[in-house]
């Protein structure tokens, strides 16, 4: 008699329930893994897959492109999970801080995509608005001003947004305030995630290209200058210009200051005004991108927090209920 005709049945009815229910424990944690900044990243990854299925005929590699966000998508979740499990301290800080290269690599792929939907640029609308708030081109008018000293600020200013994404979110984090550290990583993602869209569906590709024969003089400077030069010799994108994603992922932190830091808004204000007009004055962005990045910002920090108290609220309740507490 083999080792399975020797096993009782009942022995074996209980080890397949034990199976399914450890089967269906795991998966029905999955999704209470996925925090906010997840779910919003999810939706943003199948629009993606969405558009190089769609207008894969307009798209170098399309399929190729399909496998790599696919692959992103497994990997947050895996991720979410072996963090909600607890992990090695590596895994949780990876958790909490991998958004920041998700963006950076959302945005420089934009680039080979931008005209997936619309084969042309669409600057002549905001080249005509711009022209009406003052009969000037606004980033050749400033070109008047233009010393190195100056050009040098400019350029600072405009790196400082990598530093908005970092400061308030570092001070949270050492000081074990998840939830508002969440409630702006989110924010910021869904700014920086409609930047991403808008460039697909109204493609822009800034005053540097689209004024380029009016022969503005070049910005020269020092160190500052040098660094952007260096920066975007290897990372600029041609597009996605409107709205800035300098501006509305600043303002995302700006806002997120006022509410939880009042002291790091007062000292982030003066260079995040300086960060918006090195916007135009650098001949990134046209003055409609700057308006537009601060609505969407200033929008997203809304819809960022009130969908974060929504899910981690709901969250808290299913773990309750899981738990026997509630």
């Amino acid at each position: 008699m083999s080792e399975f005709e020797s096993t009782p049945l009942s022995v074996l009815g209980a080890h397949e329930n034990v199976s399914r229910a450890d089967f269906r424990e795991l998966t029905s944690s999955i999704p209470d893994a996925f925090g906010p900044f997840e779910i919003v990243t999810f939706l943003y990854l199948t629009w993606l897959v969405a558009l190089f299925t769609i207008f894969h005929t307009h798209i170098d590699h399309p399929f190729r492109k399909i496998a790599v966000h696919a692959a992103i998508a497994i990997a947050i979740a895996w991720l979410s999970v072996a963090s909600k499990k607890g992990g090695a301290r590596s895994t949780q800080f990876a958790r909490h801080w991998y958004p920041l290269p998700l963006y950076i690599f959302f945005f420089e792929e934009l680039g080979t995509f931008v005209h997936a939907i619309f084969p042309g640029w669409f600057d002549d609308y905001l080249i005509r608005f711009d022209y009406s708030i003052a009969h000037v081109h606004p980033s050749v008018w400033l070109a008047r001003f233009a010393t190195p000293a100056l050009n040098d600020y400019m350029q600072f200013a405009y790196m400082t947004y990598f530093l908005y994404l970092v400061i308030l979110p570092t001070v949270l984090y050492a000081n074990g305030e998840m939830h508002s550290f969440w409630r702006v990583m989110t924010s910021t993602a869904i700014a920086h995630y409609t930047v991403y869209v808008t460039a697909i569906l109204f493609p822009i590709e800034s005053p540097h290209f689209a004024l380029a024969s009016l022969a503005q003089p070049a910005l020269n400077g020092g160190y500052c200058t040098a660094v952007i030069n260096f920066i975007e010799r290897f990372g600029r994108v041609h597009g996605a210009a409107f709205p800035s994603a300098h501006v509305a992922g600043s303002m995302v932190a700006i806002v997120a200051s006022w509410h939880y830091r009042r002291w790091l808004f007062w000292a982030c204000l003066p260079f995040f005004a300086s960060m918006c007009v090195a916007t135009v004055y650098g001949r990134y962005h046209y003055v409609a991108d700057v308006l537009a990045g601060l609505v969407l910002g200033w929008l997203a920090f809304q819809a960022g927090t009130a969908f974060s108290e929504k899910r981690m609220f709901a969250t808290d309740d299913v773990r309750l209920k899981t738990t026997g507490i509630a």
